[in-house]
């Protein structure tokens, strides 16, 4: 039902393509995620502010959770293609996480940016716009509460089962870019569910310590953090780059297929200020991904 009602939307906004032979996969692994049903996806118009992006909206509604808004951003071409699902940080679902999905889908990936909680703020929103509002998302989950990491993983989960629906995708290469909080999403989920082929723990918040789980993760990952991150330039206590080192020599010690790149100086937040380190990052997100999860 979910890829059928996939399909549909995609027509109502003026695109038909064909479903993806593995997309049915989505539904045989709601349990691995926590959710009890399969995430619905309906259209929904732009928001406020948003229709200069070429995507495609939609509202991803799983009963007991909430509805979250996603943009669709297409590469060129038929499919099917692999995807990509980017999770937002504290600061709440900016636009420039849209712009993002953008940028990768335009190197080949099927890019989804998500509102996978409501809300946002925190000393780094001054470097992002302000979110997109999406007020029946979940409530933005604490770090360490156990039942803020499984409601996460939710949402996390119902976001990707969204994903490998989408007409064009394959159901077998997904993975998932996570800007701080949004990292420390990702790396639960994987943790919890394991079902997805690649991970981009971006500025990442280490606040529930993966790096005492090395063994458990099974998945290439690429770690890529500023050295100056900070309470100063929009990160706090459990994203600082010792965190992340201390994530990667654990990884590596355990014989994890792990990547990283330590931007000198750079803050939590430089991705979005900076141009050339942004460029950079984009550049190496694509390379990492489009190796681990090949056309």
């Amino acid at each position: 039902m979910m890829t059928m009602r996939v399909v549909a939307t995609l027509c109502a906004l003026g695109t038909l393509l064909a479903v993806s032979p593995g997309s049915r996969l989505a539904s045989s692994q709601t349990t691995r995620g926590g959710l009890a049903t399969p995430p619905v996806v309906s259209a929904t118009t732009a928001p406020a502010g948003t229709d200069a992006f070429k995507v495609q909206w939609a509202k991803v509604a799983v009963r007991d959770v909430g509805v979250m808004i996603a943009a669709i951003a297409r590469p060129p071409g038929v499919g099917p293609f692999p995807s990509v699902l980017v999770l937002h940080g504290t600061h709440g679902f900016a636009r420039q996480y849209v712009q993002v999905a953008e940028e990768l889908a335009q190197k080949g990936l099927l890019a989804v940016a998500a509102c996978w909680f409501s809300g946002g703020g925190g000393n780094g929103s001054r470097f992002v716009t302000p979110p997109i509002p999406c007020p029946d998302a979940p409530p933005m989950p604490a770090m360490t509460s156990p039942e803020s990491v499984r409601t996460a993983v939710q949402t996390v989960g119902a976001l990707v089962q969204a994903t490998r629906g989408l007409p064009g995708v394959r159901a077998d290469r997904l993975g998932l870019v996570g800007h701080s909080r949004g990292g420390g999403a990702a790396m639960n989920y994987v943790l919890q569910a394991g079902d997805v082929q690649a991970v981009v723990v971006h500025s990442g918040g280490y606040g529930t310590q993966p790096a005492n789980h090395a063994a458990e993760f099974n998945i290439p990952i690429l770690i890529l953090h500023g050295t100056a991150d900070g309470a100063a330039n929009g990160g706090n206590a459990v994203t600082t780059v010792q965190m992340a080192r201390e994530f990667e020599a654990a990884l590596r010690r355990e014989g994890k297929p792990v990547e990283a790149m330590y931007y000198d100086g750079g803050g939590h937040d430089s991705f979005f200020e900076d141009r050339t380190q942004y460029e950079d990052e984009l550049t190496r997100m694509v390379t990492f991904l489009l190796r681990r999860l090949p056309i």
